[in-house]
């Protein structure tokens, strides 16, 4: 059963953040991850603040600069259906409609999506794992199929989003506003490492809120997509996947961004693959390269290894089709 908690939905941005700003307060969204957490008794709220009637937190409007600001409460399946999502940040729209399910597509929402708590069979159940305040990862010595393979520390979930590594690969950045002021944080530095805190996901603090997120227009020759390898064809989260941005000049790549998914506490940049890429033509030698160099100083648990063939299939097919579309 859920917890007794007050509910508010506040008129205006700053409203919510005097609401958010009392003891127990959690914001709501789309709700899809936040209550389902709150009935698992993952964490407990004394009081719901809605975001729901904040007309600026939703939409998806063009920006001078041939960028798109994308507010915070647009869903998931108007992302996947926008028309220049879809033809202009390709990638964004294949993650948005690759998330979850129908159902939850058109109820959750994209801040929701970068925002959510760890799926983790051992943080969701009655376990004081690390992640909540224990001194113990269970998942280390435990059943760890699912778990990371890169960038595991003191705790090795992996971040369940699939519209993080989509915008991530298009250089975006999140606004977040709070009591303090608002700031802007690159997408690449919004997450936050295990090994830097084992207690959080994200650089939003309790009483702040994330309002937008901005694209920049696509560099001259972009093309962009997202591969999700899972058990399922809906509802399930990525085993493995990879979110692809490249520009060509010609057939020259001149900037490569490659992101995985479902392989690290945070949606995972691949420096040395993006390396392999740039100053090439997208031959099928240099994408065999660039995959293979994907998980560079991957690190399988006992029962993970698979991943790392698995993440390197992903790059090599996200690739693969932006060759076809070269």
């Amino acid at each position: 059963m859920l917890p007794t908690f007050t509910y508010v939905k506040p008129a205006s941005i700053g409203e919510a953040l005097r609401e958010l700003a009392t003891p127990g307060a959690r914001a709501h969204a789309g709700g899809t991850d936040l209550l389902g957490c709150l009935r698992d008794r993952v964490f407990t709220a004394q009081k719901i603040v809605s975001l729901n009637g904040l007309s600026e937190l939703h939409g998806v409007s063009d920006l001078q600069n041939g960028g798109l600001r994308i507010g915070a409460l647009t869903t998931l399946a108007e992302l996947a259906a926008h028309p220049v999502v879809l033809q202009r940040f390709t990638a964004l729209a294949k993650g948005a409609g690759a998330a979850a399910s129908p159902q939850l597509r058109n109820q959750g929402t994209v801040g929701g999506n970068l925002c959510q708590r760890p799926r983790c069979w051992y943080y969701r159940g009655d376990f004081p794992c690390a992640r909540k305040g224990g001194d113990t990862c269970f998942a280390k010595e435990g059943e760890n199929q699912l778990h990371a393979i890169l960038g595991g520390d003191v705790c090795v979930m992996v971040h369940p989003s699939d519209t993080a590594p989509t915008l991530m690969a298009l250089d975006a950045s999140v606004r977040i506003v709070g009591p303090r002021g608002a700031r802007t944080v690159p997408l690449d530095a919004f997450f936050v490492l295990p090994s830097k805190d084992y207690t959080r996901e994200t650089v939003v603090e309790p009483d702040e809120i994330v309002t937008e997120i901005i694209l920049p227009s696509p560099p001259a020759g972009a093309a962009s997509t997202y591969r999700k390898l899972r058990a399922r064809g809906a509802w399930d989260f990525a085993l493995s996947g990879a979110a692809v941005m490249i520009a060509r000049k010609g057939k020259t790549i001149q900037q490569a961004r490659v992101v995985l998914s479902g392989v690290a506490p945070v949606p995972w940049r691949a420096p040395a693959a993006e390396k392999e890429l740039v100053g090439h033509e997208l031959s099928e030698g240099v994408i065999a390269r660039a995959a293979e160099k994907a998980t560079v100083g991957a690190t399988p648990l006992s029962d993970n290894a698979y991943k790392v063939s698995l993440a390197r299939g992903a790059a090599m097919e996200a690739l693969s089709e932006l060759r076809g579309a070269g």
